[in-house]
């Protein structure tokens, strides 16, 4: 499906133009059919002769109804823009054009309306004069199709171009980021709260959970339309309406984006490119009452320009704008700036920073990956797909670096076990980012939770009480005359272990679990207590804690009265 908004002057004819094409009469409400002027958005949608489906978006021509206009074309793939050749070319249909671009549309073709009552004289001169205002634009060179909605006059002919345009048009990109902007939202009789609106990003499913609006209010899919009809799923670049379970309609408006959680990082505070309209007869500023219009929404807006105190007309900077509240962005999106005390329309960019974080004074942003990434220094591979859209695979653990940052975290902590002298760093002490750099180090020992540089040895380790316990093997005797608090050092060094009261050098659990293997492997339905004992020598004052210590590491496992083999029994 392609989504094609309708753009144009007051009265040029629109609305009757998606009637003839699709049957569906896109003014809604009595006051719109009363006054035969179109006040909000409108939707239909036909199939073309070539089977294409085309959904349009009937937006107002009126200026006192432009931000309604602004809604609709947030997320179309082209537009039919229409003049009236009995009016020719108006000052809406220059804004309109202008919005358009400002919005990178980038394809379209122009519906000559209401033929019917000029003759060819004019016509040609029409022709020639829409030709005129559109050159250096994007719809410089598109077709230019004479109709006559009332009459029937062309239609066909506006039919054959549409399928033109669709095919030319490429299709929307799957990025796997859902996001539908809501332009419509009421409650139906028996279903509860429906929004619409065209989805952009990714694809949404009958069942999927998803958040809306600035406070990520929580709902689920319960079932969704396309064309009329019902869908199990439906993907990118389609007019879609989705029935929400568990959110009343009357929490929800237009600008509120249908998300997916956790795939979205919602902001009031990004960093923009404003390409400023020449037409504009004034330099933009941080004074002045301003709104952005982004997807359907409209949102009030502080801004301050970045680099220079102003844009001229006709200029291109970069500027930083705080929203009323947050909404779900991604560089590339595009926006439309108005001044709401001019009435005007300043320009439109795009985004190019969701979350910055150099204050205004030093901020240059752009959409280069890598200035973010150095601008971080450190940033979480999921983070850096989360506001950017793009992911990298990670420098070390789960971060991209920028260059040079890991090398001077390594010698930051490398001075600080240098520091820890012959006691070593308390790896505890260390954060996640640090954790994963020592895990790269060489030349660093570590042990028993704490860092050494590799040359340094344990002076502990040729302790006398070590040494004689080591002797002892699985008997050890106590130690005698050594100060508790050094005894407890040795046990956090791990150069001898405790249990149950009881002191062994490393190597007897060597040992035991040595005797433990040989007992299995004579009889893998396990060995007593009694048995080890055998084995071993012991008596029960050592044999009770080596068999302790064996289960607690998982080398044996105790049942009834037997021992088994434990995962790690060597």
């Amino acid at each position: 499906m392609r989504v094609i908004a309708t753009a144009g002057h007051v009265d040029h004819g629109k609305s009757s133009l998606v009637l003839a094409l699709t049957g569906t009469d896109p003014d809604r409400f009595e006051e719109e059919k009363r006054r035969g002027l179109t006040i909000d958005l409108g939707f239909a949608h036909t199939d073309l002769p070539d089977g294409e489906a085309v959904s349009f978006i009937d937006v107002p021509g009126h200026v006192r109804f432009l931000r309604n206009m602004l809604a609709g074309v947030g997320g179309v793939d082209a537009c039919m823009f229409v003049v009236a050749a009995t009016e020719g070319w108006k000052p809406q249909s220059e804004e309109h054009l202008r919005i358009l671009e400002l919005l990178g549309i980038g394809r379209g073709l122009v519906a000559l309306t209401k033929v019917d009552l000029v003759d060819d004289d004019l016509l040609e001169l029409a022709i020639l004069d829409v030709t005129e205002h559109v050159a250096g634009t994007f719809l410089d060179g598109a077709p230019i199709v004479p109709v006559a909605a009332t009459a029937g006059l062309g239609i066909d002919d506006l039919r054959a171009a549409l399928g033109d345009l669709a095919r030319t048009t490429p299709a929307a990109t799957d990025r796997g980021r859902a996001r539908l902007w809501i332009d419509r939202v009421f409650a139906a009789r028996g279903s509860g709260t429906v929004v619409t609106g065209t989805l952009t990003g990714g694809t949404l499913r009958a069942g999927d959970r998803v958040v809306v609006g600035a406070g990520a209010l929580p709902a689920r899919v319960r079932t969704i339309q396309s064309l009329g009809r019902g869908v199990e799923e439906i993907g990118p670049g389609n007019r879609v309406a989705l029935n929400l379970a568990g959110i009343e309609h009357g929490a929800l408006g237009r600008g509120d984006a249908v998300v997916h959680p956790d795939r979205w990082a919602p902001t009031q505070r990004f960093d923009a490119r404003l390409n400023v309209l020449p037409q504009v007869d004034h330099d933009v500023s941080r004074r002045g009452a301003y709104a952005v219009y982004i997807g359907s929404g409209e949102f009030p807006t502080k801004l301050r320009v970045l680099g220079t105190e102003a844009i001229t007309p006709g200029g291109t900077a970069a500027l930083r704008l705080h929203l009323d509240r947050a909404v779900p962005l991604l560089p590339g999106d595009r926006f439309v700036l108005r001044e709401s005390g001019r009435n005007e329309t300043v320009g439109g960019g795009e985004v190019l920073d969701i979350a910055p974080i150099r204050p205004a004074s030093r901020a240059r942003p752009d959409r280069d990956l890598d200035r973010l990434i150095a601008e971080h220094g450190w940033i979480e591979t999921d983070r850096l797909e989360l506001l950017t859209g793009a992911r990298r695979p990670p420098t070390i653990g789960r971060w991209v670096v920028a260059p040079g940052q890991i090398e001077k975290l390594i010698e930051k902590v490398r001075t600080r076990i240098a520091d820890g002298g012959p006691l070593g760093l308390d790896i505890a002490g260390l954060d996640d980012r640090e954790r994963a750099v020592l895990a790269t180090m060489n030349g660093v020992r570590v042990d028993a939770g704490r860092a050494f540089p590799a040359e340094i040895r344990d002076e502990f380790a040729d302790h006398p009480a070590i040494v004689e316990l080591e002797r002892g093997g699985l008997t050890p005797a106590p130690p005698d005359g050594v100060d508790s608090k050094l005894l407890r050092e040795f046990v956090r060094r791990k150069l001898v272990w405790e249990r149950d009261g009881v002191l062994f050098h490393p190597v007897a659990i060597d040992l035991a679990a040595a005797a433990a293997r040989r007992l299995v492997d004579a009889n893998p339905q396990g060995f007593t207590v009694a048995e080890f004992r055998d084995a071993i020598g012991a008596t029960r004052k050592h044999v009770l804690p080596l068999l302790n210590e064996l289960d607690a590491r998982g080398m044996t496992r105790r049942r009834d009265d037997l021992r088994i083999a434990g995962p790690r029994l060597p």
